[in-house]
């Protein structure tokens, strides 16, 4: 009767961890849990000056990029992400919107892809 219990306790184990390596585990991004195409979308008042560098750049835009901005590796990643190309976003006048919003604490220099915030 014993050896019957402990084969029973075995195979329940085996199940639950069959069934735990089956379950996903999604770590922290770029943007913490927040996708990136996800978090493109709170820059959509960014969409005109994201696709040309004399386009004005609004206020909402910049408050959203501030925060954005405050990740310099997730505001790369939303600058060049699939949602971004797909709105017709150009990353390299994208790139200077911080600047052009007159952020004094944006990263200056860092490397975003193949472009470096001014």
């Amino acid at each position: 009767m014993e050896a019957p219990m402990k084969c029973i306790c075995f195979l329940v184990f085996l199940v639950i961890l069959g069934i735990s390596e089956f379950t996903p585990v999604y770590g922290a991004g770029e943007c913490g849990k927040a996708s990136p195409d996800n978090e493109a979308f709170k820059l959509a008042p960014c969409a005109a000056a994201a696709q040309n560098v004399n386009a004005p750049v609004s206020s909402r835009c910049c408050s959203q990029v501030k925060k954005i901005g405050q990740n310099p590796s997730c505001l790369c990643a939303v600058l060049l992400s699939n949602t971004a190309k797909m709105a017709g976003v150009n990353a390299e006048i994208a790139i200077t919107i911080p600047k052009r919003c007159n952020i004094a604490d944006r990263p200056v220099g860092y490397q975003c892809g193949a472009y470096t915030l001014p």
